[in-house]
Order: structure tokens, then C-alpha cells, then sequence
């Protein structure tokens, strides 16, 4: 019997990974268009979802790990970890830079990072790891209404809160700068607090306006 409960742990233990891996979102939806059922602009998708796009539907979708964007028309979409399978279908894909794989920082290393850069303005070092965003208008998953506070880490004295709420939030969940009219410097770095959470982040030098891929510049608390 122990030894059946010992297998049986380790099964288990074995099959966690795969398991996060298949529950947590492995894409984002960019773009819809016609009747596509099920999906909407600015879905997340897991693995293993079917998506029907018939004749006269497209989609194009944003792969968080693997970078890669997939403009799709028509057939049957099976979405996976780092990119689609499809049947009957047209697809144009393009690695592009990423914002979401990146690593993003708990709230002790976001707080420890902002310190960190604050501190070290006239001073040499290693630079804090955060992420880097590539569109100076960053998209931020804060999941809900509150109090948005962004600031710079590399200088001080630039400072913005925006409350978010159901006018402002795309889904009720996305906050989107480039929809907002506003932009940040590029080559800056900032931290970026949202009730409890935090995250530190970069605008890529050679970061652009306007129409960037949503993976290229989205920041998920």
C-alpha cells in the first residue's frame, strides 16, 4: 500500500507542470472579425481550444510564451502552448518582439527593483531585471476596477495615477494606454503598482506608437 501511495505522489507530482502548463493562458485575442463563436477581442485562450472560424472568419492571435502572432482565416483553429494547428485554414505567422514572456516580478522583487534603480541613478552596478515592454503605450491586466499608479524608477519626479472603472477597462480588465491617448518615454524604466500589486518594467529604446501587437507592450500583474 505504501508503496502504491508513494507512485501515486509521484504521478502526481509529475504531472503538475503540464498540468499549469494546460490551465494557464497560452494566447490572446487581437483581433475578430466576423461571427467567430465563443471568442471575442481580448480573449484569453487555453490549450486545446477549438475555435470555428467558417468561411468568412478571421482571427489573429498573440502566443504569450513563444512570441509568435498568427493572422488566420477561415478552417478550424486547435490553439497550443507556443502556436496553432489549423485545418482548411490560411495562416500568416510572424515572431514578433514580446512583452508577456518575459519574466514579471513578484511584489517584493518589483518593490526591490524600483529601490534598486532609484538608488542607483549616480551610481554603477548591475542593472534590476524587469520586463520590457516595445509599444510606449503598454496594455496592463490589473482584472478589475482601483487605483493605477505609475511612476518612473530611473528618475524621480514622473509620477501618473489613473483610477480605472468600467468606462476606462477593455473586458473589465485591460487598461489600455494607446486607447487612453497617452505614452510613455522610451528607454525608461518604471514601476507600476495596482492595489497590492506591483511590477517593474522597461519601454524598449526603440519602442513605437500606435499600432503595436498587443503581446509587444502587455504587462499582467
Amino acid at each position: 500500500m505504501r508503496t502504491l501511495m508513494v507512485a501515486a505522489v509521484g504521478c502526481v507530482a509529475l504531472a503538475s507542470p503540464a498540468a499549469a502548463q494546460l490551465s494557464a493562458p497560452a494566447a490572446i485575442v487581437e483581433e475578430v472579425k466576423g461571427e467567430v463563436p465563443g471568442i471575442e477581442f481580448m480573449d484569453y485562450v487555453l490549450p486545446g481550444k477549438v475555435i470555428k472560424l467558417g468561411a468568412n472568419g478571421a482571427i489573429v492571435l498573440n502566443y504569450l510564451q513563444s512570441c509568435i502572432r498568427e493572422t488566420i482565416t477561415g478552417g478550424v483553429v486547435v490553439v497550443g502552448t507556443e502556436q496553432s494547428k489549423v485545418s482548411l485554414a490560411d495562416i500568416q505567422t510572424a515572431k514578433v518582439d514580446c512583452a508577456a514572456s518575459k519574466a514579471q516580478l513578484s511584489e517584493s522583487e518589483a518593490s526591490q527593483s524600483a529601490a534598486t534603480a532609484f538608488r542607483s541613478i549616480n551610481q554603477t552596478g548591475p542593472a534590476p531585471k524587469i520586463a520590457s515592454v516595445y509599444g510606449v503605450s503598454p496594455v496592463f491586466d490589473v482584472a478589475g476596477s482601483g487605483k493605477l499608479i505609475i511612476e518612473r524608477s530611473d528618475v524621480a519626479g514622473d509620477r501618473r495615477e489613473v483610477t480605472v472603472d468600467k468606462k476606462t477597462l477593455i473586458k473589465g480588465r485591460f487598461y489600455d494606454m494607446a486607447k487612453a491617448g497617452t505614452a510613455l518615454m522610451p528607454g525608461a524604466s518604471y514601476a507600476a503598482t495596482f492595489g497590492a500589486r506591483k511590477i517593474a518594467f522597461r519601454v524598449d529604446p526603440a519602442a513605437r506608437p500606435g499600432d503595436v501587437p498587443v503581446v509587444s507592450r502587455l504587462l499582467r500583474f
